[in-house]
């Protein structure tokens, strides 16, 4: 970079986000296309990352586990449904309560106390003595997840170049699904080399050792500016600018911040604020889709597993009569979820590459649209039998799955952590997350008894009307948020 330099500025100062999104000049005058990521940004996502990647893990490898929980247990299908919604539940109640502290206690400690809670459960999730103490386990679980959905897209969205925020906060994301197709793997190695009831118990703790050392990297981050600005922390937003951007050669060689729209009282930072009239778009925008999306993606990424092994137990040798069959039946459904589960990772990656270049809004209307789709194929799966039966609810989980990570999942995600000003923002991100596992929740506890009791087209056949509500809803109510700044959002 000899024939480069970075461009001189006066000394009145400029916003965190100026600072941030600063590119070099060639010394002909002509800018550098993209701003060069600095090592402590590429350490925050990473370790945000991460994060995503044991919530898919943790969250999608319960569908494996669920049969020989099941069986361990005794569990009917009403159990069934307490142990798809503990962990979800846990999120929202986590997304609410726990989130929303990132806006008064800072990003970093949040970032750090979520990781804590979700090993201490994790680890006790393992040794789980009775059905009801697993219950409340995987629901510590669902804490500490609940609390980095709003805590992990902020590290990251707070410290990083506007022009790259979409496609680094969703390649963060993208590691969602990496968890549930590395869950599902690990599930049926398990079974493979350990195929015991209660291998469900060590397919949790192979998550342990690894949350150690990312909770080890997170002491070791900066605090964002963004937030110490808006809460009139000036002079310790520029001493962490500096830490953030730390570059060699040296640049910025000082930081003088110029706090645009004054800092905000703790009165303002409360759930009321998100429904006053300037705030009550974004909040509807944010919650509202993420909710119904949710309905169908917890639904179906936890039940495939289920589904599959009935359709291939009833394709096979009817309904299985003892532990053999239930862990043979289980292996070749974690088979199929793995097969299914690989169109995430696509889908994630086409949206990490067309979020900021085609724009939030245009994939969450197109990805809902593709959901509705996907699940109306898999619908015409109870009109047929043995071959053509699996055929539809492969393609069609498949297309769901792929037109959910490009858009709803994907998309409600990233919005939420944009639309709101940087005062309420993970207040708000919470609450959207905390709206949305109200879906899930009611998905994952409600699915395994409507599957009995009204059987799986009916099922199909809400959950595409509800994918069809979420892309007139974002619409309606849209906000695109591609290339804008975090400083100006809510202004």
């Amino acid at each position: 970079m000899n024939d480069m330099q970075m461009p001189a500025h006066q000394d009145e100062g400029r916003s965190v986000q100026d600072y941030i999104d600063e590119t070099p000049i060639w010394s002909d005058g002509t800018p550098v296309s993209t701003v060069p990521m600095t090592a402590m940004q590429w350490r925050i996502w990473s370790l945000a990352a991460a994060g995503k990647f044991f919530e898919g893990l943790v969250v999608f490898m319960t569908g494996v586990a669920l049969p020989l929980m099941a069986e361990e247990f005794g569990m009917g299908s009403f159990e069934h449904g307490l142990v798809g919604a503990a962990s979800l539940f846990g999120i929202l109640v986590g997304a609410l309560t726990l989130g929303g502290l990132s806006d008064h206690f800072g990003r970093k400690l949040m970032f750090i106390v979520e990781m804590v809670i979700f090993i201490l459960f994790l680890a006790l999730l393992a040794v789980a003595p009775s059905f009801y103490w697993m219950l409340l386990f995987l629901f510590g679980v669902g804490l500490a997840l609940g609390c980095d959905y709003p805590t992990a897209h902020l590290v990251i969205s707070e410290s990083i170049p506007s022009t790259a925020r979409g496609r680094l906060v969703l390649g963060a994301f993208a590691f969602q699904a990496v968890g549930a197709l590395v869950g599902t793997a690990i599930g049926y190695l398990i079974l493979t080399f350990a195929p015991d009831i209660s291998s469900w118990r060590l397919m949790y703790a192979t998550a342990i050792i690894p949350g150690v050392i990312v909770l080890v990297g997170r002491f070791f981050v900066t605090e964002s500016s963004h937030w110490l600005a808006a809460v009139g922390r000036v002079p310790e937003a520029e001493e962490q600018m500096r830490k953030l951007l730390k570059r060699k050669p040296d640049y910025p060689k000082a930081v003088k911040l110029k706090v645009k729209h004054g800092h905000h009282h703790h009165k303002d930072r409360h759930i009321g604020t998100l429904f006053k009239e300037k705030n009550r778009r974004a909040t509807v925008l944010a919650s509202v889709p993420w909710f119904l999306q949710d309905l169908s993606t917890y639904g179906i990424g936890i039940f495939t597993p289920t589904i599959l092994a009935a359709s291939i137990g009833e394709h096979r040798a009817g309904v299985p009569h003892n532990i053999t069959d239930i862990i043979a039946n289980d292996m070749l459904a974690a088979k199929g979820a793995a097969f299914i589960d690989v169109l995430l990772l696509v889908g994630m990656i086409a949206a990490v590459l067309l979020a900021d270049r085609v724009g939030r809004i245009p994939l969450q209307v197109l990805g809902f649209f593709g959901c509705a789709a996907g699940l109306l194929i898999a619908s015409f799966s109870a009109d047929y039998s043995g071959g053509s039966q699996i055929f539809l609810i492969y393609t069609g989980f498949m297309l769901f799955n792929f037109m959910t990570n490009l858009g709803p999942n994907a998309q409600t995600y990233l919005l939420a952590g944009e639309v709101f000003p940087t005062h309420v923002r993970g207040i708000g991100a919470g609450f959207a997350a905390a709206f949305a596992k109200v879906g899930a929740v009611m998905t994952a506890f409600l699915f395994p008894i409507l599957l009995a009791d009204i059987g799986t087209q009916a099922l199909l056949y809400i959950l595409v009307g509800a994918s069809l509500l979420g892309a007139w809803v974002t619409w309606h109510f849209q906000i695109e948020t591609k290339g804008m700044k975090l400083e100006d959002v809510g202004m």
